[in-house]
């Protein structure tokens, strides 16, 4: 006879310890058998990730089901929380081809197209984005009291509303359609004059009192010029276009020289003001007596411009420095000037490295910083000189071809400066006369005149200065 045992047995049911020892089937036991077989096999077999191998590789390789990696992509619960498609969950909708009419035809076509059946007898969802213009409507008696107008027919004014109506307020169109053999012969800025005209009016005349109106607006004689002056710009010759590209180019020559000019007065009134404010410090450094000097000369420092001669380093770190370095030029000063310091001390008999006691390198310094300032001066004078040669030379010319009123003046004494033509060559195509009227601001310097007139410069401050 066979025992509870051999019945749990055969039905491969692993019970608790306690009815396997007494040898009775539960009712769980028979009705839920995989449960507990299932949650012994979780409990028993558990596999733990291997050291050095990432979550996502391990996760195809195993899983909790022992299941193998799905070969398309499925939605099981696990990993990262995407959204994924259930095929095959729910039946598919069932689409029907129906007729539909568009509410944006008033004609009556029907046609056909596939939709979901459950949309059927609803409305074709297109139909919204049919936007029309609200034209507005007058009656008899507001025509007569308000809307009439003598050079306007009734019959006319009916027919440009009803054009509007059909073609949306594009006044092209309307033009194009209306009916000139009928009515008289209308531009397009004289039927939106007219349309405005009378939206303008019946806004005014429907307003509630105390609202605010959005009348619209039409300025027909604006239009009119407007298109006026863009017919004459389309209809330009090509030598019109030249011409006015030219005289563009002029005009930003013009501009750019004038900035120029105004940056070199900036500069020019830096080097006086420089000047006349060393000149006041060494004079108030005479007459101050030795020992207050060093705190006279800190209290009452004056504010000295950058472009003032040289600014010599201060070497007021701690440590061992030789007082040559000093003497040293700084990285601020360039090669040109370097060299036409050079040029000024060898004229002047002065050496270029002295022995550098305390008072010579003070003096040494002194020196070439007001060699600086002299040479600096000089160049902004020669500039000045040149451009105002320049400016004389073209006023004669502008005299000699009668553009300027008055006796011819007398021709200028030759200033040391050298000086280019009087009038620049014309351009192909251009008159003289105009580029001697337009061109009065003064050339830029060429690259080999402002050399020439640097070192001429140079060379006549140091034979000045030599002279007692």
């Amino acid at each position: 006879m066979a025992t509870g045992a051999d019945v749990r047995d055969i039905l491969e049911l692993g019970g608790p310890e306690g009815d396997a020892a007494s040898g009775t089937i539960s009712k769980k036991d028979i009705i839920n058998p995989d449960k507990k077989k299932s949650k012994k096999s979780s409990e028993t077999l558990t596999f733990k990730r291997p050291e050095g191998m990432h979550r996502e590789v391990y996760a195809l390789l195993y899983s909790d089901k022992k299941d193998a990696p799905p070969l398309l992509p499925s939605d099981t619960g696990q990993g990262y929380r995407t959204v994924k498609a259930k095929l095959g969950s729910k039946k598919v909708r069932p689409w029907k081809w129906m007729p539909f009419t568009n509410p944006a035809r008033k004609d009556g076509a029907m046609f056909f197209h596939w939709r979901r059946a459950a949309e059927e007898g609803k409305d074709y969802p297109f139909a919204r984005f049919n936007k029309t213009v609200q034209v507005p409507v007058y009656s008899e008696q507001e025509y007569q009291l308000y809307l009439h107008d003598d050079a306007w027919t009734k019959a006319e004014t009916d027919h440009l509303f009803d054009l509007s109506r059909r073609f949306d307020l594009r006044f092209v169109v309307i033009h194009d359609r209306y009916d000139h053999q009928q009515f008289k012969k209308r531009s397009v800025e004289d039927l939106k004059e007219r349309y405005y005209h009378i939206c303008a009016k019946l806004a005014n005349v429907r307003a509630v009192p105390g609202t605010d109106l959005k009348i619209p607006v039409f300025d027909a004689g604006h239009e009119r010029r407007r298109k006026e002056q863009l017919e004459r710009l389309y209809n330009r010759t090509p030598e019109q276009v030249a011409e006015e590209e030219y005289l563009l180019q002029e005009l930003r020559k013009i501009e750019a020289r004038k900035k120029e000019r105004e940056k070199r007065s900036q500069d020019l009134q830096k080097l006086i003001t420089a000047a006349d404010t060393t000149a006041e410090q060494r004079r108030t450094e005479r007459k101050a007596p030795k020992k207050k000097l060093p705190q006279k000369k800190e209290a009452e420092k004056p504010a000295v411009p950058e472009t003032a001669g040289i600014k010599f380093p201060d070497f007021k770190s701690a440590g061992v420095t030789l007082r040559s370095q000093r003497m040293k030029l700084p990285s601020s000063v360039g090669q040109k000037k370097i060299k036409a310091l050079e040029q000024m001390l060898l004229e002047l008999g002065v050496e270029l490295s002295p022995t550098p006691t305390e008072e010579l390198v003070h003096m040494f310094n002194e020196l070439r910083s007001d060699l600086v300032l002299l040479y600096e001066l000089k160049q902004a004078c020669a500039n000045c000189e040149y451009e105002l040669q320049m400016l004389r030379h073209r006023h004669e010319a502008l005299a000699r071809a009668g553009v300027l009123g008055g006796p011819t003046p007398p021709a200028p004494a030759p200033a040391p400066a050298p000086a280019e033509p009087a009038v620049s060559e014309p351009a192909l195509g251009s008159d003289p006369s105009k580029d001697a009227i337009i061109d009065v601001v003064g050339a830029p310097l060429t690259p080999n005149s402002r050399k020439r007139r640097e070192s001429a410069s140079s060379s006549s401050s140091v034979k000045k200065a030599k002279k007692p």
